[in-house]
């Protein structure tokens, strides 16, 4: 029995030295599993950074763009609250006189109009219609006409001009340049509005204002969404190609949807022009068939006035049905 202790002994100091051993060896294992585990979590939390931060440079932009948005909008509604000039109205219609001119124009034709009734054997009152009606209603007409016919042609080729400036871009030329290709090549009035603001460039103008001054020529919702995208761009980048090459094909598909309209609005147009040119197409036919028949009418007071509110009530007719086919689109 005395023999076996030291064996004994021997036995359980081996034991806790394997088993010493062990756990020092689990020990430096665990170590190893905490510490890659520790950088795989690193790395993990490391790689999301970049997502958050560009999640917030996304929100930034959005915010920027909205304050943008905002700040123009402003801008747009307090431009509408005042009220369109004389001096506006020529310029829009591309006249480069004065208003005095305007005026001095509106009299000469308003003395010409008095003139030529009262020497025609028209009364007092009749002539001095007329002659308000030649210089008041004729001037501001046709420069309302004129007015409406150059932004016509404005929008039909301004699509055309952002394809130029779309093409350019992505050719590696600069904004600048493209709009300097515009004012050489595109056709009127398309070219030397761009041609204006080329060179108010070039006098230190900013293209934000430049543009605004563009608008403000042009007030078109086509050039003001071009306004529009430049200065978003400008303030918060982006990739301006294709925005504007969006804005090109949106330009189209409401040309081609006036277009459709147009057509299928035609019936109804052809018919109001009818039917407002049969009065004074009997009024002539009689007129010159039987001119003893409508003689009075000209000459008597009683039929003088039965014209005027003749007229008067065409007139409101026809301002009717150009109401009703005139869709807004």
């Amino acid at each position: 029995m005395n023999g076996q202790l030291p064996l004994l002994f021997a036995a359980v100091a081996a034991f806790f030295a394997v088993g010493g051993v062990g756990w020092v060896v689990a020990g430096a294992l665990s170590d190893g599993q905490k510490s890659a585990r520790k950088k795989a979590v690193m790395s993990a939390s490391g790689g999301r950074k970049p997502r958050k931060a560009e999640a917030d440079s996304s929100q930034n932009r959005k915010k920027q763009v909205a304050e943008s948005l905002k700040e123009i909008e402003d801008k747009q509604k307090s431009a509408k609250k005042k009220s369109l000039t004389l001096k506006s109205r020529i310029a829009q219609a591309g006249f480069t006189f004065s208003v005095q001119t305007f005026w001095i124009a509106s009299g000469v034709l308003a003395i010409l109009g008095f003139l030529g009734a009262f020497m025609t054997g028209q009364s007092f009152l009749i002539s001095g219609g007329l002659a308000i009606a030649a210089g008041l209603g004729l001037p501001r007409w046709f420069l309302s006409m004129r007015r409406a016919g150059r932004q016509k042609k404005f929008t039909a080729e301004f699509a055309n001009a952002l394809d130029i400036i779309v093409r350019g871009i992505k050719s590696g030329l600069p904004l600048n340049e493209c709009i300097k290709v515009i004012a050489r090549e595109a056709p009127d009035p398309v070219g030397p509005e761009f041609a204006k603001l080329v060179e108010a460039q070039a006098v230190g103008v900013s293209l934000e204002d430049g543009t605004k001054k563009m608008v403000e020529r042009m007030p078109l919702p086509e050039l003001n969404f071009f306004s529009t995208v430049l200065t978003i761009q400008a303030k918060t980048g982006g990739n301006l190609a294709e925005a504007l090459g969006n804005l090109s094909a949106v330009l189209r598909s409401r040309k081609m949807m006036r277009e459709k309209i147009g057509a299928l609005s035609s019936e109804a147009k052809a018919s109001a022009m009818i039917i407002g040119a049969l009065p004074p197409g009997v009024l002539a036919i009689v007129y010159f068939t039987t001119p003893s028949y409508m003689t009075a009418m000209f000459v008597e007071p009683k039929g003088q006035l039965m014209l005027l509110g003749g007229a008067m009530w065409m007139g409101l007719g026809i301002l009717m049905m150009r109401g009703m086919i005139n869709f807004k689109h």
